[in-house]
């Protein structure tokens, strides 16, 4: 079971949520069907429209939105008045605005963050979810991500690190002043380091010639994250397992990559033993990305359980 075919947003628009910041949202599939929010990775990727296509349009009500500061939500970047709470009040303003009364979240990497935060904050409004890629924004995930994935990509951890050598012995921090500088000249190859470094580690396979992203994109992407590392997601020390009661009651399906080295397998399967009623779903041939053909139908399945479930 792989993806559905392409459809196109029956609606969309922006939503000003404060602090300078508005919102790109649109709705796709049925107009009437059980509503289901897809929560994008980074934070600061924002959404494509492929994405959509996890879902059977005939009946899911498919809602896509990007963060504050990434994709077509503007300003671009901004890293003011954008933390995870922010989010997650974006999230449920957009609840209020488009009328749903409850939905399935659909998250993967970042996404599964901000998605556990959601849910924890609100679980009379959420139905479950799928989720990908666990990250609970730990100190020890923080730091795989810096050094770690090095371990299995030497080559892409020695071009990420060699870009601030001689500038800090805290990658983190050498990145976040070039980052947060307003100068291109200062935060642009930087930010397409960070990026490159993330997509070498992506894949169970990696491409051979990776398309470069756009310059805004990049950028997004980059600071974001660093911005979000910094300070610790903006969540306390284990705030995410600690809120298990929460949502305990609410069914998950966790989708895990097997050779997933962003977001190692050992977080998925943490989360899952304090979570009876999830199910675990290790993919065998699939690393972090959510588009390699096991995760694909992985996440199609889990979803299609959903829909069974909700009837």
């Amino acid at each position: 079971m792989d993806l559905f075919p392409p459809i196109e947003a029956h609606a969309s628009g922006m939503l000003d949520v404060g602090d300078g910041h508005s919102l790109y949202w649109e709705v796709s599939g049925n107009p009437t069907g059980m509503p289901v929010l897809f929560v994008h990775g980074g934070p600061g990727s924002g959404t494509a429209p492929a994405y959509r296509r996890y879902f059977d349009p005939a009946y899911w009500r498919i809602v896509l939105f990007d963060q504050r500061g990434c994709g077509r939500s503007t300003p671009n970047a901004e890293t003011h008045a954008n933390t995870t709470g922010h989010l997650v009040e974006d999230m449920e303003r957009l609840r209020h605005h488009l009328a749903v009364d409850k939905w399935l979240l659909f998250g993967g990497s970042w996404g599964s963050t901000l998605s556990l935060a959601y849910g924890q904050a609100y679980p009379e409004r959420t139905l479950g979810f799928v989720l990908r890629g666990i990250f609970l924004f730990r100190p020890i995930e923080t730091e795989w991500f810096l050094h770690g994935m090095g371990t299995f990509f030497p080559e892409a951890h020695r071009r990420f690190r060699e870009h601030v050598n001689g500038e800090s012995d805290d990658l983190l921090a050498a990145y976040h002043r070039r980052l947060m500088n307003p100068d291109p000249a200062v935060h642009l190859p930087a930010a397409r380091l960070w990026c490159a470094y993330e997509e070498a580690c992506a894949r169970l396979v990696p491409r051979d010639a990776p398309t470069e992203m756009d310059a805004a994109s990049a950028l997004s992407l980059a600071r974001m994250e660093c911005h979000y590392m910094v300070h610790g997601g903006f969540l306390k020390p284990g705030q995410l397992l600690a809120g298990m009661e929460r949502i305990r009651h609410l069914p998950a399906h966790l989708v895990q990559g097997r050779y997933d080295v962003v977001c190692p397998p050992v977080t998925a399967d943490e989360l899952a033993r304090q979570w009876p009623g999830a199910r675990l779903d290790m993919v065998a041939d699939a690393g972090h990305s959510a588009m390699e053909p096991g995760a694909r139908r992985a996440l199609v399945g889990a979803v299609r359980g959903f829909q069974m479930r909700l009837g």
